[in-house]
């Protein structure tokens, strides 16, 4: 299981007993939007290969307000 916890800034990761911070600018350049404009599931793709994608997709914007 993998653990997103997101702040203005980036989101904190534990993937697979590893903790690890993906930084606003890298997730950025990796999916091409605003980081207000990111979806969780669209982070957790750069993480994971093949997630497992459950529910609505939120918005870092809605989720950091």
């Amino acid at each position: 299981m993998t653990a997103l916890s997101f702040d203005e800034n980036g989101v904190d990761v534990v993937y697979q007993g590893t903790d690890f911070r993906l930084e606003k600018s890298l997730i950025e350049e990796a999916i091409e939007k605003e980081y207000p404009d990111v979806t969780d599931h669209e982070v957790l793709q750069i993480i994971e290969d093949n997630p497992s994608l459950s529910g609505e997709p939120r918005r870092v914007g809605d989720i950091i307000k």
